[in-house]
């Protein structure tokens, strides 16, 4: 993984080569899975509503947290030459993401969670039916949370592997005998 500083600041380009990638990829999930595992706590209690503002609360926290760990929050892709920026871009809106490089906000991300929203609505129900219920909709929680942030996760792996690939090649070397001593190119010794 790449690391530049500008004003005293440290930030993350962009993952350097896919073991980076990959290890990114584990640290974001093991991220996800502790606060998710928090808004399942939430989801137990018997408070209408609570639930909801606990998922969107971690998901505006969390996908920017993610976003920047894989170099791809608004201000790393800023940093970026105008080439990368548009080969993030093209990549992110192949794969169909609607979190990677954007400014998350609330309603961004109300719009994520009614993608699983049959299982929050199921929550929701599941929740005033006394033990069993609120145990349902604290594992609902956690799976909905879950399967958003992985989707993101593989967004923005997918995303850092398109760079991977879009990053310009060393130029290969010329063989030694089209450069002769003379500077000629094809000159023959003489």
């Amino acid at each position: 993984m790449k690391s530049a500083s500008g004003t005293g600041q440290e930030w993350v380009v962009v993952p350097g080569n896919e073991r980076d990638i990959e290890a990114i990829s584990r640290r974001c999930r093991q991220l996800v899975t502790r606060r998710a595992m928090i808004a399942a706590g939430v989801a137990v209690l018997p408070v209408p509503g609570l639930d909801w503002l606990t998922d969107v609360g971690i998901l505006v926290k969390l996908i920017p947290e993610i976003n920047e760990a894989f170099g791809l929050s608004p201000q790393q892709i800023e940093r970026l030459a105008p080439e990368r920026q548009l080969a993030v871009f093209k990549a992110a809106s192949a794969g169909g993401s609607l979190l990677v490089g954007k400014l998350v906000s609330r309603d961004l991300i109300i719009r994520v969670l009614k993608l699983v929203g049959v299982r929050l609505t199921a929550q929701q129900a599941a929740k005033y039916v006394p033990l069993a219920g609120q145990a349902v909709s604290a594992a609902l929680t956690f799976s909905a949370l879950k399967l958003v942030c992985d989707m993101h996760i593989r967004q923005c792996a997918a995303v850092a592997r398109e760079l991977l690939l879009a990053a310009p090649q060393p130029a290969a070397a010329t063989p030694a005998e089209d450069s002769p001593a003379d500077g000629r190119r094809g000159a023959k010794p003489g």
